[in-house]
């Protein structure tokens, strides 16, 4: 997993709404475009960075390209942050224990 990649694409409120609205359904550009205020170049570099970072798939259907959420890629930061927890659950413990 590029994990710098993804956290880049979720770092941006526009994107994360794209992803919230793919969760409901799978979407071709101009239905993403339709939900935002801003233009269609603007909303194809947002999925284009998506896509990059694999958190979206797109199919080809007709002459219509449209994109699917990828949750595969967020069960990998899901993990990867629970396994931090699980490390700061384990040095407090030890930092608890060593100073008794």
């Amino acid at each position: 997993m590029a994990l710098d990649q993804t956290l880049k694409a979720l770092n941006d409120p526009i994107r994360r709404a794209i992803l919230s609205l793919l969760k409901q359904r799978s979407m071709s550009v101009q239905e993403i475009v339709d939900q935002f205020s801003i233009s269609q170049p603007a909303i194809s570099r947002h999925l284009s960075i998506l896509k990059k970072a694999d958190l979206i798939r797109n199919e080809r259907q007709g002459k219509y390209i449209v994109y699917t959420l990828n949750t595969s890629v967020l069960e990998d930061v899901i993990l990867w942050i629970k396994d931090l927890e699980g490390e700061k659950y384990v040095s407090q413990n030890v930092s608890e224990r060593s100073s008794h």
